[in-house]
């Protein structure tokens, strides 16, 4: 079979760890017999200083018009003055708008090896196997935003507003994906305080009644979650909330594992169209320096080979390839442990994509 993947290798780390990834495609094509067509375009900082725009119009028709997109990150201190008009995160957000992306999906789990990489207990990490699900496209991200002055001084204000379809299509997501797992959903806001999370709260109840009887679900409160999240992690299975709230507990998370270069992450919609991105940042300290970890992207490659391409098959293998580099010990210094020797970006993505 033959596919298109868009690759927006972006800022900082970005470009190194995209290649990588499109290395272990590229073997993967080689083993199952598929070609990837792989067509780079611009997204935030270096689209903004070739552009203008952090997202250019050809970028978005270059994603539109494909079978899956790959991102490597965006951002970094040239671009970071926040009264910018154009700012690299807007690409970002407007890549997920323009294709219809609402549901970000973030999955934890640890290999046995990095479980002393985790500033947490080793004893607390065993069987932690957890899937975040994010929703993309509502919230306080997108809300109207106002910065004014009067009398008194300055005042700013950002506008969270979700709507019931909004709701309803990412609780039956997360609802669906934990009956693929373990049976198990958790509903994250803060429905003691906000008139935002009690709509969710009313809505995700009676779809879990209706619908989803079979599941086991509770509710929590976001900042009960996140201390959970470190004190009980292997007790969560499916958790779903609303934007802010998901990329605070998404970014906590990544810290069972050790490090946020080996988490991955899936951005869908409603077809089979997905964006696929590690979560780390575009880490400008150590840009160009073969120091960046590229697992959490080659693992986002597994992701879009499953739920955008359906290769299942594919998917198993580049993450059985993974664990096999894993326990060879050839890893990035961001999780190298003892006499363990800090591997490169590319011996790391090659190491992976000869073991395909």
């Amino acid at each position: 079979m033959d596919y298109t993947i868009t690759a927006l290798p972006g800022d900082g780390i970005g470009p190194e760890v995209v290649a990588e990834a499109i290395k272990v495609l590229h073997a993967v094509g080689a083993r199952y017999g598929h070609t990837f067509t792989i067509r780079e375009a611009l997204i935030g900082g270096i689209a903004i200083d070739q552009t203008g725009t952090a997202l250019p119009e050809a970028t978005v028709a270059a994603c539109q018009d494909c079978d899956a997109v790959l991102l490597g990150a965006v951002g970094g201190p040239k671009w970071d003055d926040p009264n910018a008009k154009v700012r690299p995160e807007q690409g970002l957000l407007g890549i997920r708008k323009a294709l219809g992306l609402y549901a970000n999906l973030r999955p934890v789990t640890l290999h046995p090896l990095l479980l002393d990489a985790s500033p947490l207990r080793p004893e607390r990490l065993v069987d932690v196997d957890l899937l975040v699900v994010r929703e993309l496209t509502g919230g306080i991200y997108f809300g109207e935003k106002r910065r004014e002055q009067d009398a008194q001084g300055e005042w700013a204000s950002d506008l969270c507003v979700y709507t019931q379809a909004e709701v309803e299509r990412i609780v039956r997501l997360a609802a669906g994906l934990a009956r693929q797992r373990h049976g198990h959903l958790t509903l994250v806001d803060k429905a003691n305080v906000l008139e935002t999370s009690r709509l969710w709260r009313s809505i995700a109840t009676r779809i879990m009644r209706e619908e989803f009887s079979d599941l086991q679900y509770d509710w929590m409160l976001v900042d009960a979650c996140a201390m959970h999240l470190l004190r009980r992690p292997s007790d969560f299975d499916v958790i779903v909330t609303e934007n802010m709230f998901g990329d605070i507990l998404t970014d906590e998370a990544s810290m069972l594992a050790g490090s946020m270069g080996m988490l991955p992450s899936a951005s869908l919609g409603s077809g089979k169209m997905g964006l696929y991105e590690p979560i780390h940042g575009s880490a400008p300290d150590i840009a160009g320096q073969g120091k960046a970890n590229p697992l959490a992207t080659i693992l986002s490659t597994a992701l879009l080979l499953r739920y955008s391409l359906g290769l299942e098959q594919e998917a198993r293998a580049v993450e059985a390839a993974v664990s096999a580099v894993l326990e060879a010990g050839i890893v990035t210094g961001d999780i190298a442990r003892g006499e363990q020797r800090a591997h490169s970006t590319v011996e790391v993505g090659s190491a992976v994509a000869s073991r395909i």
